[in-house]
C-alpha cells in the first residue's frame, strides 16, 4: 500500500497551529480561576499567541493553495470525504475568525489606548487604529459583539476539533488506514 503524506511543512505547520490553539484554550480556561498578578500575563500571552496562529495560518493557506495536498484513500466513503472537506474548511474559517475577531475585541477594550499591547514582550504590537478611535459607545458595542462572537467561535472551535480527531482516529483505528502516519513526519512510501 502506498502511503501519500503531507509536505514537511504543512506537517510542522498543522501541529505547530494545533498545539498554539491547544495552549490558547488552556490559557482561557485557567486564567478565570487563577491569581490575580498571574491573570494579566496569562491574557497578553494568549493575545500573543493568537496573533502568532494568524501569522502561521497565512503561511498555511498560502502552502496548501501552492501545494495540493495527497488524495484521501479510496476506501473512504462518500460522507466521509465530505464531512473531512466541511470539516477542514470550517476549521480554517475559525482558525482566521478567533485572532481576527479577539484582535477587533482587543482594539475596541476601553483600556486600549493606555496600555499597549506586547507580543511575547518583545515589541508592541498595533491594534486597529479605526477601531480604537470610534466614539466610546459603538467602541465598547463592538468589543462586546466580537468577545461574544470569539466566544460562541471559541464552542464551534471543540466540536470541529473532536469530530475532526475522531475522524482521524476512526481511519486510523476501525478502518486501518494510516491515517495519522499521513500528518506526521517522514518520507512517502
Amino acid at each position: 500500500m502506498e502511503l501519500r503524506r503531507y509536505t514537511g511543512i504543512a506537517v510542522t505547520l498543522h501541529w505547530v497551529i494545533a498545539l498554539l490553539m491547544i495552549a490558547n484554550v488552556t490559557l482561557a480556561w485557567v486564567w478565570p480561576h487563577a491569581a490575580d498578578d498571574n491573570v494579566r500575563p496569562m491574557i497578553d500571552a494568549h493575545k500573543s499567541i493568537g496573533i502568532l496562529v494568524l501569522g502561521l495560518a497565512i503561511m498555511r493557506l498560502l502552502w496548501r493553495w501552492t501545494h495540493t495536498p495527497p488524495a484521501l484513500p479510496t476506501t473512504y466513503q462518500t460522507w466521509e470525504i465530505t464531512a473531512s472537506h466541511v470539516t477542514h474548511i470550517l476549521l480554517y474559517l475559525v482558525i482566521f475568525f478567533m485572532p481576527l475577531s479577539g484582535w477587533i475585541m482587543d482594539s475596541a477594550w476601553k483600556d486600549a489606548a493606555t496600555h499597549p499591547m506586547q507580543w511575547f514582550n518583545l515589541f508592541q504590537w498595533p491594534r486597529i487604529g479605526f477601531i480604537m478611535h470610534l466614539e466610546p459607545g459603538l467602541r465598547d458595542k463592538i468589543h462586546d459583539g466580537f468577545g461574544a462572537a470569539h466566544s460562541v467561535c471559541a464552542w464551534i472551535l471543540y466540536v470541529l476539533f473532536f469530530g475532526h480527531v475522531g475522524g482521524a482516529l476512526k481511519h486510523q483505528l476501525i478502518d486501518r488506514e494510516p491515517e495519522l502516519q499521513r500528518m506526521w513526519f517522514g518520507k512517502d512510501r
